[in-house]
């Protein structure tokens, strides 16, 4: 898994999947020229979605995403259940799966390690792990990463963020590499870090951006894989006033906004009880859009 992973919105009308919404996401992603495409994300509503709906989903990403390999998430909170989205997956024509330890009893260490060699056992296409601590509340020791690594099938670690000095940023990537197998790659999450990840050493970045904004999220991308730490930095500076307001409303809100901004989704288009940004909030990201020159 390498440059920019798109991660994609599960547009929500009237209670059920807008599945002409979801086409249309997914084949701008396509067209943008995006490495990966991340179906069943945080940003994808996973969580929300039953299994007939994740699978239908699932099918409709790999279909419309032309040679764009795709990533579905497959997080449960029963093994068994992710055990049967894996399947899926897998029979949909995912390129690989992503899953975190979603918990409502707090899990132990050795029962996240023992998700993933449950998981890793039964899989045939690659895995990324995804550290979210603020959505899963599962804290990844170096260990526990060093233990998952040498499962079989894991490719890639979806990390939260890397620290904001860059020496620091290095270092941590660096420590990173020096206990994790040479085949297990490192993606950067959190898409204010986005730049500075990829600069830092990684090889992808999860992107929540790049699933509505795409062409901005690639420019940024080349720049910092290619070595121009300026320019990435200065393309990422470009999109503060939206890394802002991930801040302060939630990246997934403020992605829905862009979608629905955008005539990508219709307004509302989160799944209940989440409602999305009120009226004021949206029109700030309008005026973010329109600063940007981004808007539609």
């Amino acid at each position: 898994m390498s440059g920019v992973s798109a991660f994609s919105l599960t547009p929500i009308r009237d209670g059920t999947v807008d599945e002409a919404a979801v086409v249309r996401i997914i084949e701008r992603l396509a067209g943008a020229g995006v490495d990966s495409i991340g179906a069943l994300g945080s940003t994808g509503s996973y969580a929300y979605l039953t299994r007939e709906e994740r699978a239908r989903i699932a099918r409709l990403t790999t279909e419309h995403a032309g040679e764009t390999p795709v990533i579905v998430g497959i997080g449960a909170l029963r093994t068994e259940h992710v055990l049967a989205l894996a399947e899926d997956a897998q029979a949909a024509g995912a390129a690989g799966v992503l899953l975190a330890p979603m918990t409502y009893q707090a899990l132990t260490p050795d029962e996240v390690y023992g998700l993933y060699e449950d998981v890793t056992a039964e899989l045939s296409v690659p895995l990324v792990v995804y550290d979210n601590p603020g959505t899963t509340h599962v804290t990844f020791t170096d260990d526990l990463y060093a233990a998952i690594a040498s499962l079989p099938h894991v490719a890639s670690f979806k990390i939260p963020g890397v620290p904001a000095d860059p020496a620091e940023a290095r270092a941590r990537i660096a420590h990173l590499r020096s206990i994790l197998p040479a085949a297990v790659g490192l993606g950067v999450s959190g898409d204010a870090f986005g730049a500075a990840g990829l600069l830092a050493g990684c090889d992808a970045w999860y992107s929540v951006i790049a699933g509505t904004l795409p062409d901005e999220s690639v420019a940024i991308a080349a720049a910092a894989l290619a070595g121009d730490a300026q320019e990435a930095q200065r393309r990422s500076d470009q999109l503060q006033p939206l890394w802002d307001l991930f801040a302060a409303h939630g990246s997934l809100r403020v992605a829905a906004s862009i979608a629905e901004h955008r005539g990508l989704a219709s307004r509302p288009s989160l799944p209940r009880p989440v409602r999305g940004l009120t009226d004021a909030q949206h029109a700030e990201v309008a005026a973010a859009l329109d600063e940007l020159g981004t808007a539609a």
